[in-house]
């Protein structure tokens, strides 16, 4: 008989292939493991005492056909979602949004994806390949889906950025204030603007809406690489790497991966931090050199942070200040970098925008209660609102949770990926620093996703084990736990049920208000005729701003959106509809003139964000047309448009 694996014995794994991570080439799989752990390179602390992978789930059975098999459900999953898309209605969306429209096959495919996921990942043997075409094959169903399914582009914001890379083109350059108003912040912050200028011209497209809607896929996938860095950093367990990438993705549910500055700069700082946790540690053994490329590649992703966003850099540097909390990374070099280029900037090209909100900005310092509350017209109204924003809600609050338990439960990850836990927890401050337009709850949510993504993989996989516990239990034949049938059934169910319930929940907590992000093409096409005939100097009055190309032309054409006047007025305007709009109107000169437009878009908005009722803004457009101040210039199924009969006679 073989006598017990020693701790030495067991701590020597057999080395893995180079792509999977676990061995380099010069390298054993003694120097790889000891290497990857964030204390080993702390001269004041005792070398860590090895860790066991998380192989404890049942192996699969080998043979050729045990390495191809996953190819099945994924093909499955695959088809039953193309079979989906090409049944699916998206001509009329309740307050469900996307959810009720869907196809049954959808969610088919979406269980068997994730079950198939599961079954993959959960054995350590198996290529690594398998996990990532699976997370390509979720990023597929779940970012992809919009883009195949809509004619048009989804988000009123992604087509305002739209009409701020057309206005760059056209006026040629950066504007002041004077001349575009408040749209004069994205010339202070153009990073984005002025790449996707540039990309709009190499790819000789007539605009960016020829190919944003497919922006939420490619900017998920921009976060694929540094993730993995990340995770890497931390473990070899392929099991935990992917199920932590599988939950990142699945509770990014806050949607910022549209067509907007902060998808991209979110993607970098995702990527800052990849390589200071990958080479700035203490253990890196780098040499001065070396560091200098490094230092060098951080200061061009967070010079692109800082002229893209305002938020991104200042969540970068509490991070970066966290992350000095820990020995291993006690190093202040990206953390200077940070606030040298975010002030630099600041007090220069951003000045006028923090000028002119800087007394709102201190005032929100440390006001946490309204920088968490929702303004009006930010209040879920309705069951399907109200029923996919608690969806939103659970799937957060789920994977936080699971994220504290991981903690709690795995002792020796606890101590190793510190660093990601300090980075989770990091973003929490900001509560107390701003409201950023009510949305600050959202945005420290994302930013707190790749640690907290990481600790809840780890609490739905097995216990991580020092080798000498589980020396000391083989030789004192210490076997307290349950059964290894039953720790091993609970170990496969139990996980990936959670698994399933958060990729299902993630469905109606992104898709869920697509009544209002969706304009059909009826709404595009009368936005577009609108601006097609509106004289420079013109006004557009419409209810909110929730409709395609709201900001095309802003350079010449004024906007007034009522509901986002004081109350009061909007109370005159649902007692008064034709005469007070009339005189809100009045000011304009030819040869530009006023319009009305109401939209299917901003009825979906108003009605579902708790403004006013559809029956309200209804009795409003029929005012309208009613008076004789104004005339009907073009409608469709989607809206209708009017304009301001102007003094001295009708306008022709």
């Amino acid at each position: 008989m073989r006598p017990p694996v020693t701790p030495k014995e067991r701590s020597t794994p057999e080395p893995t292939p180079a792509r999977d991570g676990a061995t380099t080439p010069g390298s054993t799989p003694e120097t790889a493991s000891q290497s990857s752990s964030p204390t080993s390179s702390e001269s004041s602390s005792p070398a860590p005492e090895p860790v066991s992978d998380l192989s404890d789930l049942s192996p699969v059975r080998p043979g050729r056909g045990a390495l191809s098999w996953p190819g099945l459900p994924l093909l499955a999953a695959l088809a039953l979602w193309a079979y989906a898309v090409r049944h699916t209605d998206v001509s009329r969306l309740d307050d469900y949004g996307l959810v009720t429209a869907l196809h049954p096959t959808f969610w088919a495919g979406l269980a068997v994806l994730t079950a198939g996921f599961w079954c993959t990942v959960r054995d350590p043997r198996r290529p690594g390949a398998w996990a990532a075409a699976y997370v390509l094959g979720l990023l597929v169903m779940e970012r992809a889906t919009q883009a195949v399914l809509y004619p048009t582009p989804l988000y009123a914001w992604a087509w305002k950025h739209d009409a701020v890379i057309d206005h760059l083109l056209t006026a040629g350059g950066l504007q002041t204030a004077d001349q575009v108003g408040d749209m004069a912040v994205y010339d202070q912050w153009p990073g984005f603007f002025a790449a996707q200028a540039a990309l709009v011209r190499l790819l000789g497209v007539e605009s960016s809406a020829m190919y944003m809607a497919w922006w939420p896929l490619v900017s998920s996938l921009m976060l694929l690489l540094p993730l993995l860095v990340i995770y890497r950093t931390f473990t070899e367990d392929r099991r935990l790497i992917w199920t932590a990438v599988w939950l990142f993705y699945v509770a990014n549910w806050v949607g910022q991966d549209y067509f907007s500055p902060q998808s991209v700069a979110y993607a970098l700082h995702v990527g800052v931090l990849a390589v200071v946790l990958r080479r700035f540690g203490r253990s890196t053994g780098r040499g001065r050199p070396r560091q200098a490329v490094w230092t060098v590649v951080i200061t061009l992703l967070i010079t692109a942070i800082v002229i893209s966003h305002q938020l991104t850099p200042g969540m970068l540097v509490v991070c970066l200040v966290a992350l000095c909390l820990s020995r291993r990374y006690r190093d202040w070099v990206p953390v200077v970098t940070t606030v040298v280029i975010f002030l630099a900037w600041c007090l220069t090209a951003a000045l006028p925008f923090l000028s002119a909100a800087m007394p709102d900005m201190i005032r929100s310092v440390g006001d946490v209660g309204a920088n968490v509350e929702t303004g009006y017209g930010a209040t879920p109204t309705g069951t399907g609102a109200i029923a996919t924003s608690w969806a939103a809600r659970l799937l957060s609050g789920s994977v936080l949770l699971l994220a504290a338990v991981g903690v709690l439960r795995q002792r020796v990850l606890r101590h190793r990926a510190r660093p990601l836990l300090l980075i989770a927890a990091a973003p929490l401050p900001m509560f107390a620093a701003s409201s950023y337009g009510s949305e600050m709850i959202f945005r420290v949510l994302l930013f707190m996703l790749p640690g907290a993504a990481f600790f809840a993989a780890a609490a739905i996989l097995p216990k991580v084990r020092t080798l000498a516990a589980d020396a000391a239990a083989q030789e004192t034949g210490d076997r307290r736990n349950a059964p290894v049938a039953v720790r091993r059934r609970a170990g496969t169910w139990i996980p990936l049920a959670a698994l399933l319930g958060g990729t299902l929940a993630f469905v109606p907590a992104y898709s869920g208000k697509d009544r209002i992000n969706y304009f059909p093409p009826q709404e595009v096409a009368l936005v577009r005729q609108l601006f097609d005939q509106a004289p420079e100097g013109s006004l557009v009055v419409a209810a909110n701003r929730n409709y395609p190309l709201a900001y095309d032309s802003y350079g010449s054409v004024e906007h007034y959106w009522f509901l986002d006047d004081a109350r009061s007025h909007v109370d005159r305007i649902v007692r008064d509809p034709a005469a007070t709009l009339a005189s809100d109107m009045a000011g304009v000169e030819r040869p530009a003139r006023a319009y009305f437009l109401l939209t299917q878009g901003q009825l979906a908005n108003s009605e579902m964000n708790g403004q006013l009722t559809r029956e309200q803004l209804e009795r409003i457009e029929e005012s309208v047309a009613a008076s004789p101040r104004f005339r009907l210039v073009a409608q469709n199924g989607a809206g209708r448009l009017y304009v301001l009969e102007q003094a001295g006679g009708a306008e022709r």
